[in-house]
Formats: C-alpha cells, structure tokens, sequence
C-alpha cells in the first residue's frame, strides 16, 4: 500500500521514502515527494486570489481557480514521529516572523511567549484517554482548508507528511478519526466557516487540529480553547501533531521559527499545478489586515531553494506553477536579493516547448514599482503568464492613507500603465475594499472612477470586515446600508461589459489543468490567462489534461470563453531531474539548526551527568576517575583539561570563549567568574593609582597656594 495507489491518492515519491527509518528520524529526515489528488469542494468560502468567475452553457458557475477548500488522502504510519526541532529537513528556510499588532498592542502581548524558545510542543493536558483510534497504523486523518494558494501550499506540504508516514487521510470527514483545518483569518466569514466546523467537530467527537492563520494570529480565541494548535512556520511537525492529538494530548506548538524546508513531501490538490511559497509575511502595516498577525515580518525562501523546488516541479511533470506571495514586489529584501533576479534565475530554467507556465504571484504597488521592467520582460517569456494580481483596495488616496497602504492612487496608475504599455494583451486584477471606515460620497466616486477608468477584467469586490485587534476595528464605521449601496452599484458596473468578446473567432494556445464545477467541462487558460472551457467527457480528459492545446473561440461570456479543440500539443522539450535541494536556504536556517544543535548537545551532557552522578564529567559524562570520553586520543585528560581548553582549544582562544560566550558548566563558571574578578581588580588598581597621583597633585598645588599666601 505504501508504493502503490491509495483510495483517492496516487502516491509516487519522486525519491525513495525509508517509512522504518523516518518514524526514528522524525517528520523531519524525510525526502521530498508529490503526490496529487482531485479536490473536493464542500463549501463556497471566498479566496482573494478566487477572482472572476464563469458560468457553463447550463449556468453553472465555476471559478477561474482551483476551488478554496478542498479534502485530501493518504495513510498513516505504525510509528511515532520523534519530537525534535532540527535535523535534515528542518532546518528551514526564511526568516523568523515576528506576530505583532498593526498599532503595536494586541498580538504582540498575546503571542510574545511564542517568539523563542525550546520549539517543543506546549502540552495542555490529555482531553480523554487515548482509544482506538490512538492505535499506531489505524487512524483516519481529514483535512480541509480555508483560505489563499498559500494556505494550500502548506496543506499540501501538510497532507505530504502524514501520507509518507502512512496516515489513511480520507475525504469523507465522517470516516475520520482526526480533523486537520487549515484556517484562514482574512475576513469574518472564513473565520465563521471554521467555528462551524470545529462545532461540528465536537459535537461527532472527532479530535481536531487547528491550523493556518487563526491559531497562530489568536491563539487564545475561546473556540480554539482545548485543542491541537499548530503554528504556520511549525507546518513540518504535523505528524508529531496529529499523533499526539490522536492519544488524546491538546498540542500548542507555535513558537516562531525559520520557514519549513521546500523539500518536504508534498500532496498536491491538483497534480498538474505547483504552488511555490516565495515567502511568508509582509513589510507592511495596514490596518485593515489581521493575517499580519499569524504571517509576520516578511520571511522569503532563497532564489536557489526556490529555483530548485521549481526544477523538481517540472521534474515532476507539472503544467502550471503559481508563485504564492502576500507581496511579491517585497521578495528577497529580507535577504539582501529582489524578484528581478528571482524572476530572471526561475525563467531560465523553464521548458522551451511552452509545456510548463508560471503564473506570478499577488503583489502591492509600493515594492513592484522598482522592478515592472524585470516583470514585463518575464511575461514576455514563452512560458509565463501576462497576468499579474495588483490589489489597490480603493481609488481615493485619503481611504489609501488610513488603511495604511503606502502608496498613492497615482503610484498604482504607474504600475497598471507601464504593464498595459510593455505586455500587450496582460490581465490585469485587482481588489476592492467597499466601505472602508470613513470612506466617503466623494472618496467611492473616485474609486468608481478607477474602475471605469481600466475596466479590470477581474476584479475582486469586498464589503469591509472590522477584524479584531486591528486599528481599523476601532474606526467608526460607514452605514450598513450605504455599503451595500455601493457594493451593488460596482458589481453592476462591473458585469456590465464584456472584455472577452474581442476573442470570439480566434485561435488561442491554452494550458488545461482542471475540471469545471459542473464536473464536465475542462479548464484551460489563454497566454493572458482568460478561463477558456472546453469540452469534457473521459476522452477529452485523457487527451488534453495536463497539455497545451490549440482551440478557436466560439463564444464569449463576462467571466470566461467556450472554444472547441483544433490540435493537442505533446511536450518536445526534455525533462531533466531536478538537483538536491541546498541544505541551508537562508542564513535564518543555517542559526536556527545551529542553536537547535547546541541545545541537544546541551541536553544530553545534563543527562549523562545526571545518569553518572555530579562527580561525572560534564563533557562527556564518564564517571570520575575514568578515561574522559572527550579524549579522542584515550590520553586520560581530566574533566578540567577537557572542559576548560576543549580539543584542540588553546588557552588564549579558551580565554576569549569564555569572556565572549555564556559558561557551560561549574568550573567554567568558576573559572570565568575568576578571570572577571581578576580583571575588576586590575581596573580597581589602575584607578586607585591614577586617584592617588591626582590627590598628591592637589596636595602639591594647596602646600604652593599656602606659601605664597
């Protein structure tokens, strides 16, 4: 079962998976592998990066990406997952992210015992005690997200693991020992979404672990009390997570750390699509956004783990892959890099035949401004898509100054301008944030005007939702009604005119890699990314999923076009394997596995002295009197030859680790605490001399003052 096909689940590593030799290693010795399987959908929650839509000839109405919550399968291991905060693949990449308020209150108190620590799991207590489900090899794992493309990337990262290690994940959640949510905190319906699926939880006994945003940005919310809790940096520690929360442990394990490593296994929700995290977190501080809360301080992943993850990708067999990012333009900055070079390192190594495309990701117009000529010159590749998502969330700059956005209406003019005049044909979407607090009769109007002035092909409209614990929370708020007004006044406008009629008649190359709602129809996307629907049917399917096609547009609807198929593309180009992943992706990860080291190192010296009694050697442990375990040449050095000059440690450079480093054991302490006394000393008797010359000075000066007198 473990090499073959699961129910629901074609599990294919791309690297062998040693099953016996991760359970002792932890979540974190595995290899990559990716695996896919079709999602499910089972509500209709909103995803910012959902935008448009379209309807079948029968009016069904589908999406232009894949659906925002989605069930996944695999299976679980007969043994437990080592708890441990480092090792081959948990050395992460980024940067740590910082969960603050927006005004500085708030979050940052809330989430302060989280920002360091030992990066062990806070364990609340056994709910229950540990039944059948408990039993090693047996459990049944569901897991559902909310929310944007990151979200899924991490469930994906998530549902990877628990398969590797064996987890039956099922996509009936009423055949499931374990609810695993994948939550999102945007607005207040995704957030309601996930209470009522806790409720549910509850009340059919399931065991539920909480993920995503929600946790990690509020942890203390009364409906998250009592239950596994997993942070969205801690994503590589899920199996741990799930087992304990199985026997009946409430886990909390949300402590800050580097990003989880790109080359954990993966189960993709779409088998054709990759979604690449660029990085987690923002430079910003708008006022509206609690994600700032759960996200952090921008964190990016490293141009070479992000290039290789890509090259494993295609490797793969992938069709599309979606750049995810709360802020594209703000990449790397982090790092001392920028997107131009990211953009420019991922293009070169895509496919010449046009068989695998890159979508960018959402970015903000403060950082892209920097970089549109690095942005129109990748669209101009064979191989990546003209649609970029520029959320200006409104068109007045006095709503844009209290949301905190950074930027002026003319800046965004800049970047939408430059783009239409160097990409020709690009998409360009954007979103709109109705009833801001404060938004005024005159403010709305010069947001229509914006609108009507580009006429977006795709535009994402939202009432405003007051999130707890940010300043926008506390800004008084425009009337029910007038929102609602205004909400209906740019759906009409925006329904009212028909971009995509232009191409009714003509022969456009599309990239198909999913199902429409209506479970018939075949999805493809155009160069400028429009939602083309094509026949469907098991043929077509087997045909053209995961392929590029010919196809003439035969009509034109708002959201999308139906064409009928002229020629299938096969691939032409080669697909080489993908390198090894770097071990170290940033300088992040490299001094997180290096304080994880030393503080297992630490650990376990504690508890060979604790096993030998305090006479033992503190380095090693051995009992006095014996050789020290530290003498590599079996020269019978004592514990004060090893612990106070160490191997091949002079005393000068003992000297300076010890005024430069905190002490590691008594005689350390003693030793250190006699060098400073020592050097006090020293400084006490340079002074001393130095007052007394001055008092003889003074004297001398007073006996001549005398004598003159």
């Amino acid at each position: 079962k473990r090499s073959g096909s699961w129910r629901g689940m074609n599990f294919s590593p791309t690297q062998p998976v040693d099953l016996a030799a991760a359970a002792v290693c932890g979540s974190h010795a595995m290899t990559a592998a990716s695996t896919s399987i079709a999602p499910v959908v089972e509500d209709d929650i909103e995803d910012l990066e959902d935008l448009g839509g379209a309807e079948t000839a029968d009016g069904v109405r589908v999406t232009r990406d894949l659906p925002p919550v989605v069930t996944l399968r695999a299976k679980r291991s007969a043994s437990r997952a080592a708890v441990g905060g480092g090792g081959a693949n948990t050395d992460g990449v980024g940067h740590r992210s910082r969960a603050n308020d927006s005004d500085g209150r708030g979050a940052q108190s809330d989430d302060d015992d989280d920002e360091e620590g030992d990066d062990v799991p806070e364990i609340l207590g056994s709910s229950e005690p540990a039944g059948a489900s408990a039993v090693p090899g047996v459990a049944k794992v569901h897991v559902k997200t909310f929310g944007c493309s990151h979200n899924h990337s991490d469930s994906e990262f998530m549902a990877g693991q628990l398969g590797a290690y064996g987890y039956d994940l099922v996509t009936d959640p009423d055949d499931a020992d374990v609810w695993v949510v994948n939550t999102c905190t945007v607005k207040n319906p995704s957030q309601s979404a996930m209470n009522t699926v806790i409720t549910k939880g509850k009340a059919q006994g399931k065991k539920l672990v909480i993920a995503g945003c929600v946790p990690q940005g509020d942890k203390k919310a009364k409906e998250l009390e009592d239950l596994s809790l997993i942070g969205v940096t801690q994503i590589d520690r899920i199996v741990d997570v799930v087992e304990r929360t199985l026997a009946g442990d409430a886990v909390r394990l949300l402590e800050k750390k580097p990003l989880p490593s790109l080359d954990l296994p993966k189960v993709r929700r779409n088998e054709h699509v990759e979604i690449l995290p660029l990085s987690t977190g923002c430079l910003g501080q708008c006022t509206y956004c609690k994600t700032k809360h759960a996200r952090g301080e921008l964190g990016s992943y490293s141009p070479e783990a992000l290039v290789q993850r890509v090259q494993t990708a295609i490797a793969e067999g992938v069709t599309e892959i979606w750049l995810s990012s709360e802020d594209t333009g703000a990449y790397g900055i982090d790092l001392g890099t920028d997107v131009t070079r990211l953009l420019r390192d991922i293009t070169a190594v895509l496919p010449t035949d046009g068989s695998c495309m890159l979508r960018l990701g959402m970015t903000n117009p403060p950082y892209i401004l920097a970089h549109l000529d690095a942005v129109a010159d990748a669209m101009h590749h064979p191989s990546v898509y003209a649609f970029l998502h520029i959320p200006v969330q409104a068109g007045s700059d006095a709503v844009l100054d209290r949301m905190k956005r950074e930027y002026v209406v003319a800046e965004f003019e800049k970047v939408a301008d430059t783009l239409l005049a160097k990409v020709p044909g690009i998409t360009i979407a954007t979103d709109i944030i109705c009833g801001f607090p404060g938004e005024t009769s005159e403010d709305w109007e010069r947001t229509m005007a914006l609108c009507r002035k580009y006429k977006f092909v795709e535009l994402h409209l939202s009432q405003f939702y007051p999130r707890p614990g940010t300043p926008a929370a506390r800004m008084k708020r425009v009337d029910t009604k007038e929102v609602k007004r205004r909400s209906r006044e740019l759906t009409a406008y925006i329904e009212s005119y028909r971009p995509h009629d232009k191409l009714v008649g003509t022969t456009q190359k599309v990239w198909v890699t999913d199902v429409a709602k209506d479970k018939v129809s075949l999805v493809g996307h155009t160069k400028s990314y429009v939602q083309v629907l094509l026949p469907g049917g098991e043929e077509n399917k087997a045909r053209l999923m995961g392929k590029s096609a010919e196809v003439r547009i035969i009509d034109a609807h708002r959201w999308h076009v139906t064409g009928e198929l002229i020629e299938v593309h096969d691939r032409t180009a080669p697909r080489p394997e993908a390198p090894p992943a770097p071990k170290y992706s940033s300088p992040a990860a490299e001094a997180w596995d290096l304080k994880t080291r030393k503080r297992k190192e630490a650990a376990a010296r504690a508890d060979r002295v604790n096993e030998k009694g305090n006479n033992a050697c503190s380095s090693c442990g051995a009992p006095e009197g014996e050789t020290c375990g530290g003498d590599k040449e079996g020269t019978g050095s004592s514990d004060a030859e090893t612990t106070t000059t160490r191997n091949d440690e002079s005393l000068g450079t003992w000297m300076f680790r010890a005024l430069t480093t905190a002490p590691e054991n008594r005689l350390e302490w003693i030793l250190t605490a006699g060098v400073f006394l020592g050097l006090l000393g020293i400084m006490l008797s340079w002074v001393a001399s130095h007052l007394s010359k001055i008092a003889s000075g003074v004297s001398a000066i007073a006996s001549m003052t005398r004598t003159d007198r």
